[in-house]
């Protein structure tokens, strides 16, 4: 096993897994302290590296596109403070760091593993339930529902309306963009069945509008951790799933079964295969019953 401990943070290599604990130096930003332990995969694991300077080192590991969801909705933005994936290392621990370089990269090369983007998430995302107060409003998420509560800096245009409650289900996109010099940034949750273009994050009752203080990259731990339970960007889209109700009771009413010849076995095989279908839980009862009377009209 691999290991170099840091003021920064604690690194681990077991030949399956490289577990990252953040440290309590005082460069440790609070995203990575709220983040916690984080075990990476390393099939979800691109390359490794370290950079060496006169008075501090950086020891780096990259993650495959689209394996952490955290990596996701930041899209490259994350301070260095906030990165867990960076590691600060002393001078006179370079051995170690490029020993560990070593370990992380002949595991890569002797388990084969594709450095290309993955079309679904390999970490877990944050832990739930979460809460974070930040900006014009508070997110709570645990899981199922996210609820959007405002405080005295937010608009009364969108505080009027009250807090906002809505499941992750109902959820089609969540952004996190943090806020830059004069410009402010924004937790944002778009719903499914919405038409209308949002407006500013400033109104948006389904937006906390982040003014680039302390607690704004906290944010973007509640953004990953919806974004988990969103389907992947990259996945494929899913198949229409096949409407044997209809098929079979139009192959019915046609006087024919859409496999096997119009006899009673055979219409009796398909009010049994009918009943599993329905018992299973892919038919509804109505579908079943539809289904089931086209059939018996054939006897």
């Amino acid at each position: 096993m691999a290991e170099i401990i840091q003021k920064d943070g604690t690194w681990t290599f077991d030949g399956d897994t490289v577990r990252i604990v953040p440290g309590r130096d005082k460069g440790v930003g609070l995203l990575r302290q709220n983040l916690g332990e984080v075990a990476v995969p390393l099939r979800a694991v691109a390359g490794i590296s370290y950079e060496p300077g006169r008075k501090a080192g950086r020891l780096r590991l990259r993650l495959r596109d689209g394996a952490d969801p955290l990596l996701q909705v930041t899209g490259g933005r994350l301070a260095e403070s906030s990165d867990p994936y960076r590691l600060t290392v002393e001078a006179d621990r370079t051995g170690v760091a490029e020993y560990f370089v070593d370990e992380v990269r002949n595991a890569l090369l002797l388990e084969q593993v594709e450095s290309g983007p993955t079309d679904g998430y390999l970490l877990p995302g944050p832990a739930v339930p979460i809460a974070v107060s930040a900006g014009d409003g508070t997110v709570a998420f645990d899981g199922d529902r996210l609820l959007l509560e405002w405080n005295w800096k937010t608009e009364d245009a969108k505080s009027s309306g009250g807090a906002r409650s809505f499941r992750v289900a109902d959820v089609k996109a969540v952004e996190w963009i943090p806020a830059v010099g004069l410009e402010n940034g924004w937790l944002r949750f778009t719903l499914a069945g919405a038409t209308a273009s949002a407006p500013p994050p400033k109104y948006d009752p389904h937006a906390v509008e982040l003014f680039g203080f302390k607690k704004d990259p906290l944010m973007a731990l509640v953004a990953s951790a919806v974004a988990v339970r969103l389907p992947h960007p990259a996945a494929a889209p899913a198949e229409a799933a096949p409407a044997p109700v209809a098929a079979l009771a139009m192959a019915a009413e046609a006087g024919r079964s859409p496999e096997e010849p119009a006899d009673h076995d055979a219409l009796l095989r398909r009010l049994r295969e009918l009943g599993e279908l329905h018992q299973s839980g892919i038919l509804t009862a109505d579908e079943f019953t539809a289904a089931k009377q086209a059939v018996l009209r054939r006897f």
